[in-house]
């Protein structure tokens, strides 16, 4: 049987709304109108939708297993006409965004001027936080995080980060090698905003809580207070390449590296991409490639 549509709209409306008279305030049109195509459905359908009194209108049984339905095959209906002229549209408008601050600064932050280039139409407002916000509570389009993710999150994966171990030759000649993750403790260890250490063993990833003299939430800071012998320290690989190919630093505990740790754009699940936001993911995706965030000379704190 091929579907009946007319009348749909008018009958979910008024099952919605609990009345012919605001159903047709909602469509706009008269509640004669509603009424009329509402009863064509009913004879199409040969059964009673609502039931009908001078003060209420309520569905029968037939209505609402027929109202449980039809719900979302309108809304998808709807849902496709907007993917479709959204599509055609050229990308416009405000698009939030948050960040890792100093990852912000040093990645994020300079894409702003050739994207906005790009789309002259569209606006960003860029926070940069550490604190992992709430998409939908904040009003957020796309927040960059770091890490693994849960498996319901709408994302789109960047690049990856690897995290290094490592200190100055003369702290190791100081100190000694440390030939295991648990002799960290007898370690100076330079602590960022994470005191958690990661590494690898047994196929599986474990956390190490690791103290020193300094503690500080900039990656810079860290970088240099371990080259100038002040400790071990744990940085994404980007910070500290060029100390390790130059010999200012040396990596240590290789054998319990971690795996790379993904770089994620998120976008709120269960909506529709706008242009404007399709296009922000896009232009990080090309020019926020992996290998430019694995081998950057570093600037700032992640």
């Amino acid at each position: 049987m091929a579907p009946h549509w007319e009348g749909l709209n008018e009958f979910l409306s008024v099952a919605e709304h609990g009345s012919f008279t605001r159903a047709a305030n909602k469509l706009d049109t008269t509640v004669v109108s509603v009424s009329r195509r509402v009863a064509t459905l009913e004879a199409y359908l040969g059964v009673k939708l609502f039931h009908r009194t001078t003060r209420k209108v309520s569905l029968t049984d037939e209505g609402e297993l027929y109202y449980q339905r039809c719900r979302p095959l309108l809304a998808a209906l709807v849902d496709a006409e907007q993917t479709i002229t959204q599509s055609q549209a050229l990308p416009s408008g405000l698009i939030r965004v948050t960040a890792p601050v100093n990852f912000g600064e040093q990645y994020i932050a300079p894409l702003l001027a050739p994207f906005l280039t790009a789309y002259p139409q569209v606006s960003v407002d860029l926070h940069l936080t550490n604190r992992r916000v709430d998409l939908t509570e904040t009003g957020t389009d796309v927040a960059i995080r770091i890490g693994h993710l849960p498996d319901s999150t709408s994302s789109k994966q960047l690049g990856s980060r690897q995290l290094t171990i490592c200190a100055s030759p003369d702290y190791l000649a100081t100190h000694g090698h440390p030939d295991s993750p648990n002799a960290l403790n007898r370690h100076v260890c330079l602590v960022g905003s994470n005191e958690h250490w990661h590494y690898q063993s047994g196929g599986k990833i474990r956390t190490l809580t690791v103290s020193g003299q300094l503690r500080c939430n900039s990656g810079v800071a860290l970088l240099d207070a371990a080259k100038h012998g002040l400790g071990l320290t744990q940085l994404p690989h980007y910070y500290v390449q060029a100390a390790l190919a130059n010999g200012e630093l040396v990596e240590v505990l290789t054998d319990y590296r971690v795996d790379d740790e993904g770089i994620w754009a998120l976008y709120p699940s269960g909506r529709q991409l706008q242009p404007k936001v399709a296009a922000w993911l896009g232009f990080l995706a090309e020019h926020l490639p992996a290998h430019q965030l694995r081998t950057r000379a570093p600037a700032t704190a992640p």
